[in-house]
């Protein structure tokens, strides 16, 4: 397992286990979770094919798996959904506890 991978693992596993907690209701809007998601990897994920194609930036190899898509380490493409979904689970988090407070 790469180094890529250890580190994803490790960023979604609190976020990914505390989303089932039900009163947060995390996922009642499933849909819009989707779609944000879908729009980060169709950007960002076209972007770095892109800048990958032209040379801008490179993988090191010690540091990815040998699984590629498009072009991409898949380690590459699962942070397009792995960070996303963090950062919305964050989000969400902070509001259900900012109206518990108040």
């Amino acid at each position: 397992m790469s180094d890529y991978l250890k580190v994803l693992i490790l960023s979604v596993l609190v976020p990914f286990a505390c989303s089932f907690y039900r009163p947060l209701r995390f996922y009642e809007n499933l849909k819009a979770l989707l779609v944000s998601v879908g729009l980060v990897v169709l950007i960002f994920g076209a972007w770095d094919i892109l800048a990958t194609a032209r040379g801008h930036w490179h993988f090191n190899p010690q540091g990815v798996g040998s699984l590629k898509i498009i072009n991409l380490p898949l380690e590459e493409v699962l942070f397009f959904i792995v960070i996303p979904f963090c950062c919305i689970f964050t989000w969400e988090a902070i509001n259900y506890i900012k109206n518990k407070i108040q």
